[in-house]
């Protein structure tokens, strides 16, 4: 497969989300105009996003809700679960452990770490705040497939490589620096800073 635009893979997101919430209503079908609208771009870029994936829909008649909805999970690999473990018990990292989303897409939070010897022990809900300095026996032990970084910049890049090394295979980071990872390692930043220079330049180019 060709290689995929990141802004395409959030627009997919995008997209099961719409279906998700017109199929709970009742709704059989759907077009590309509908789910442009959604996106906020073109029918044309619906239908060039999904042709990277197939054939969908039949002309005229739209797409069937179900069947795109079960596709595009498939596509986004939510058709299985992942176990996450989040490094950095602090703010970010409760606001994650505590999200049910995560647990309706697929993603298991099963481990929350920490380095202060303050907060290792803490009871976060169904878990327990975990030493740092095990990382790499409980990524074995517990078949982790994704770490999110809630740590300090001057910390991540360690971090990484530790997790990395262990078998991880993804990396969702919130530390605002840029990671180096191998080839075959997932990476995706969440920068807050570009998050709300996204939404300045919507409303300064908005007329507002």
């Amino acid at each position: 497969m060709r290689r995929i635009a990141e802004s395409t893979v959030r627009r997919l997101s995008l997209y099961l989300s719409f279906l998700e919430e017109i199929e709970a209503q009742g709704v059989t079908t759907t077009s590309s105009d509908d789910l442009a609208h959604l996106g906020g771009t073109t029918s044309a870029q619906v239908r060039k996003d999904l042709s990277f994936f197939g054939s969908f829909g039949k002309r005229g008649l739209g797409y069937s809700v179900p069947e795109l909805s079960s596709r595009l999970r498939a596509i986004l690999g939510l058709g299985r679960q992942w176990r996450v473990c989040i490094i950095g018990a602090g703010r970010i990292g409760a606001a994650l452990t505590g999200y049910a989303g995560f647990v309706e897409r697929g993603f298991i939070v099963s481990g929350v770490y920490d380095s202060d010897p303050a907060k290792i022990g803490t009871d976060w809900g169904d878990l327990i705040v975990a030493d740092e300095a095990n990382l790499e026996q409980d990524i074995a032990a517990n078949n982790y497939q994704i770490a999110v970084l809630a740590v300090p910049a001057d910390a991540a890049q360690k971090l990484a490589d530790r997790v990395v090394r262990a078998g991880i295979k993804g990396i969702l980071n919130f530390a605002p620096v840029q990671l180096a990872v191998p080839p075959h390692v997932a990476l995706r930043a969440v920068n807050m800073a570009m998050e709300l220079e996204a939404l300045t330049f919507a409303i300064t180019n908005n007329g507002a």
